[in-house]
């Protein structure tokens, strides 16, 4: 029987290196923001919105601010999509630097291969536009559709990018330069990390320079000097945190049957048994000719009749007589993984078995179903 295969996410403390601070929390404030606009892909070769009110709309109120007047009925955009653009703005950005959109249709539109975005006002969560995109769009998808109704669709034709396709025309403004503090957000919060954060800090800085706000921030002075504060954000980065072990926990996709168990897991002592029973029912038929006796002058005449069916079944049972295995006091992961292993159990035994411990009160962690 297949082994299982589990995945160990968080390793054992003696195993755990250093991280840097830059790669374990974020600095509050400054962050990248999203921006959306709505735009018309021209240039389609047929595979645009066809009769879509919507696009038809679009393309009267383009042409009508460059000064010409025509009816939306008139229009045919087989050749045009209406579409969403999307791109992320990151901190600091300028006017006059470049993004990369994604453009996305949100009609009938079959694909986009060839098209040209039109000049499109991105803006933000306030309704401010940030940015203007235009540009010629690559696209990794094909779509090729036949006469008799026959298509063939390689990746997805309906989105594609424009690199560079966006230039800033207005800056997010943040308050790195005039704040007291900065703070650090925690990726994975922990009081533990948080408080080692903190100290690594005041052991380059000197004291008092950081001080752990709960289990997820961590605040630092900032220098008064405004000049200093990249400089300073640069070494604040560098700084090299032992992380503190993280909770016991057991995560189970029971879509997919991964099972991820993390270092710290324990089990108190318990016996698990684990077997299975197969029942094999095997049916079949045995098919007699009937006949038929007629009585006659001559004696009795046999006359072919219907065919006699009659069942056949087959059972077989099989039951495996797996021995039971005992976790001793605060027995490992690695003991753990061993010892479901040595009794071939299936993915899906293995979450059955972790549930049994876990209703028991045997498995010391926290088990999650996602």
């Amino acid at each position: 029987m297949a082994r299982i295969l589990i995945l160990i996410l968080w390793f054992w403390p003696v195993l755990a290196a250093a991280d840097r601070l830059k790669d374990m929390a974020d600095v509050a404030g400054v962050r990248a923001n999203p921006l959306v606009g709505y735009g018309l892909v021209v240039g389609l070769g047929g595979s645009g919105d066809g009769n879509s009110g919507l696009t038809r709309q679009s393309m009267q109120s383009i042409i009508s601010r460059l000064g010409l007047e025509v009816d939306a009925n008139s229009l045919d955009a087989k050749n045009a999509a209406a579409v969403m653009v999307t791109a992320e703005l990151p901190p600091f950005l300028k006017p006059g630097q470049v993004l990369d959109v994604t453009v996305s249709t949100v009609g009938k539109a079959k694909s986009l291969q060839g098209g040209t975005l039109l000049m499109t006002p991105l803006m933000g969560a306030d309704g401010e536009v940030y940015g203007i995109a235009q540009g010629n769009l690559v696209v990794g998808g094909l779509g090729v559709e036949g006469g008799d109704g026959s298509s063939v669709v390689v990746n997805v034709p309906t989105v594609g990018r424009i690199p560079r396709g966006a230039t800033v025309e207005r800056m997010v403004e943040t308050a790195f330069l005039e704040t007291e503090y900065f703070v650090l957000n925690l990726h994975r919060p922990d009081f533990s990390t948080a408080g080692a954060v903190a100290e690594a800090v005041n052991a380059q800085f000197g004291a008092g320079v950081a001080v752990a706000l709960d289990g997820s921030s961590v605040r630092v002075r900032a220098p008064l000097d405004p000049s200093a504060r990249v400089p300073f954000m640069g070494l604040l980065e560098q700084i090299e945190v032992d992380p503190a072990a993280p909770p016991a926990q057991v995560i189970i996709n029971a879509r997919t049957g991964t099972v991820v168990i993390g270092g710290q897991v324990r089990v108190t002592p318990a016996a698990v048994s684990h077997g299975s029973l197969t029942v094999r029912v095997n049916e079949d038929f045995n098919v007699d000719q009937g006949a038929t006796v007629v009585a006659g002058r001559d004696g009795g005449v046999v006359v072919p009749g219907d065919p006699v069916v009659t069942p056949d079944t087959e059972i077989e049972v099989e039951q495996e007589n797996n021995p039971a295995f005992v976790f001793d006091p605060g027995v490992s992961l690695a003991s753990l993984v061993d010892a479901i292993n040595a009794v071939g159990a299936s993915a899906a035994d293995l979450v059955a078995i972790l549930e049994a411990l876990h209703r028991a009160g045997a498995l010391r962690a926290e088990l999650i179903v996602i």
